[in-house]
C-alpha cells in the first residue's frame, strides 16, 4: 500500500476547519488519521483493517504530534493542508497502516472504506469523512 507522504510540520487547518482537542491514548503525529477509543476515552491511529470496528473508523486527521497522555488537536471536517502531495480530484482513503491516508486503489481486499476527503489542490484535502461499514 502506498500512502500519501506527510511532513507533519507542513498540516494546517484552515480557516473553514471545525477543530477540537483531546488526550492521546498512543504516540500520534500530525497529518494521521485518529478516532476515539470508547473504552480509554483516548484519541488512537485509525486503522482500515483493525479487528476493532471504531478502529476502522476515523472521525479526525491530527493537527499536532503528541505522545500517550498528552492533548492532542485534531480537524474533523473542512479543508486541511495535509503537508503531502495529493491528485487534484482525487478521494482519499484510511488505509491499512495506523493512521495512513491512501488513494482508492490502494485499499486492498478485505480493508473496511472509510473516506476521508477530496482533494481540492495537490496540497489542500476538503475532509468528508465517511465510513459505510463495508469491506472490499
Amino acid at each position: 500500500m502506498a500512502d500519501i507522504v506527510i511532513t507533519p510540520a507542513n498540516v494546517l487547518a484552515a480557516s473553514n476547519a471545525e477543530r477540537d482537542q483531546g488526550i492521546a491514548g498512543e504516540t500520534i503525529t500530525a497529518g494521521k488519521a485518529i478516532y476515539l477509543a470508547a473504552a480509554t476515552n483516548r484519541w488512537m491511529l485509525a486503522d482500515s483493517n483493525s479487528a476493532t470496528a471504531e478502529a476502522r473508523q476515523a472521525k479526525a486527521i491530527a493537527l499536532n504530534g503528541a505522545s500517550a497522555g498528552q492533548p492532542v488537536a485534531f480537524q474533523k471536517s473542512g479543508d486541511i493542508t495535509i503537508g503531502g502531495t495529493l491528485v487534484a480530484g482525487s478521494a482519499y482513503y484510511l488505509s491499512d497502516t495506523p493512521g495512513g491516508i491512501c488513494a482508492l486503489a490502494d485499499v486492498g481486499s478485505g480493508e473496511y472504506v472509510c473516506l476521508l476527503g477530496l482533494a481540492k489542490s495537490t496540497s489542500v484535502l476538503a475532509m468528508g469523512i465517511q465510513y459505510p461499514g463495508v469491506a472490499l
